[in-house]
């Protein structure tokens, strides 16, 4: 059983997104529509990986970092896709990654 979060957009009780950087979003299809159960993968900036968590099933991912340069890649049966963020400090930083065939 994988030990990530439940992904949703609402952050859990007790995480300060004044002291916390967040890294939120959905995963899309190319109508726009949300991809369950992809998998997505947080890369740092040199694109080594760093973490994964699974889609839920309205297409939504989390992940807690650092401020910097990252990447995020999600792979799905409906195709992969990555979108690249650079957030400067703490906050929700809402990122939607879009994929393709």
């Amino acid at each position: 059983m994988c030990g990530a979060p439940k992904q949703g957009q609402t952050l859990p009780a007790g995480v300060d997104a004044e002291k916390e950087t967040v890294l939120t979003g959905q995963v899309l299809d190319g109508s726009g529509d949300p991809v369950a159960g992809a998998f997505v993968r947080l890369l740092d900036g040199t694109g080594e990986f760093t973490a994964e968590v699974v889609a839920s099933a309205t297409g939504d991912f989390r992940f807690f970092a650092a401020p910097g340069n990252w990447t995020l890649r999600a792979l799905s049966s409906q195709g992969n896709g990555q979108t690249e963020i650079a957030p400067e400090g703490p906050g929700v930083h809402v990122h939607d990654v879009t994929v393709t065939r």
